[in-house]
């Protein structure tokens, strides 16, 4: 059994925890997680009612999770330490972590707005020392949280680090494969929320099954780019976190940026939208950092630009369409 600590109460961050502290003979239920929520009485709320009544109310919390609201506390004796914010929290949760020399893994997905970073930069840049890196693939927190069969990729520079930490937390109906392409991997979680909300306006518009299959083709085209520009390498951007993760993300119905989509595509304001959704989307949040960053060094990107246009209120869903319609032929790649 080995100590984990997950930083992040949301539905992400409680459905690992609930999956890795899960009591049975699987190896995958064999630790001991503490799961940190920064509000304290949200923490609480859930330690008493043994669910995330907020995030994922269906699923009851195993007796080895306990939920804390003490940061010290939830990684004084981790170790492993999960960060499962968002992109935005993920600068600050990095900085509380640069003395530690516990190893750290990130779970969130995007290019930092703003500054354009990818997470593993931000984690640089917080001075961030112990051995880390991403865990990412196609994964909707509910169903990771009801044990049902997933697989993600544990990808870090450090490729014995990426090993051992993916033994550790592989087994039973989680699956969890290793990588040295950090910079593949989350190239492939941050481009495909961009997308989903691509196929969303798609399939809120009525463009048919045709539309969908191309626009997720075509999608995948742009992410090889961006990830080839990068430094990414293709078998990546083809595997769990490229390829599997737009294709759960752009047609599952629990995909929070496919929502977006919809509801765009069904006219309502953008705000509406994430204010109802009541989850992070970080498709919404990342498209102009992804276009800048695609920008920068020469990827074509026109699917990505068409989102990012359509959420900043210069195009409509329709307008968007048809502007992709309109560029004129060439070859595939």
């Amino acid at each position: 059994m080995a100590a984990l600590a997950i930083l992040g109460a949301g539905a992400w961050g409680t459905g690992l925890a609930v999956a890795l502290a899960r009591s049975g003979d699987a190896p995958a239920g064999r630790h001991e997680v503490r799961l940190w929520a920064r509000d304290a009485q949200q923490a609480r709320a859930i330690e008493a009612a043994r669910r995330n009544e907020r995030y994922l109310p269906e699923i009851s919390l195993p007796p080895s999770l306990r939920v804390v609201a003490d940061f010290d506390a939830a990684i004084a004796r981790a170790e492993l330490i999960v960060i499962a914010s968002p992109v935005a929290g993920l600068r600050a949760l990095s900085g509380r972590l640069r003395e530690q020399r516990t190893p750290l893994l990130w779970l969130c997905k995007g290019f930092e707005q703003g500054s354009a970073a990818l997470p593993h930069e931000i984690v640089a840049a917080a001075g961030v020392r112990a051995p880390s890196g991403a865990l990412s693939g196609p994964s909707f927190a509910l169903e990771v949280a009801r044990g049902l069969p997933c697989a993600l990729t544990l990808a870090s520079v450090n490729a014995s680090f990426a090993a051992g930490t993916a033994g550790l937390l592989h087994g039973g109906r989680l699956r969890v494969y290793h990588s040295d392409d950090l910079v593949g991997v989350e190239i492939g979680g941050a481009v495909k929320n961009v997308l989903a909300i691509a196929v969303g306006i798609c399939d809120g518009l009525g463009l048919g099954q045709n539309a969908r299959a191309a626009l997720i083709t075509r999608g995948l085209a742009e992410l090889a780019r961006l990830g080839a520009a990068l430094g990414g390498r293709p078998e990546t951007i083809m595997g769990l976190t490229g390829a599997g993760d737009l294709i759960l993300t752009a047609t599952g119905d629990l995909s929070r940026n496919r929502r977006v989509g919809l509801e765009l595509a069904a006219g309502k304001p953008l705000r509406r939208i994430v204010a109802e959704l009541g989850h992070v989307a970080e498709g919404v949040h990342s498209a102009r950092a992804t276009l800048a960053r695609a920008r920068g060094v020469g990827a074509d990107m026109p699917i990505t630009s068409a989102v990012s246009a359509v959420l900043e209120g210069q195009l409509t869903p329709p307008q968007a369409v048809e502007r992709l319609l309109a560029r004129d032929p060439k070859a595939e790649g």
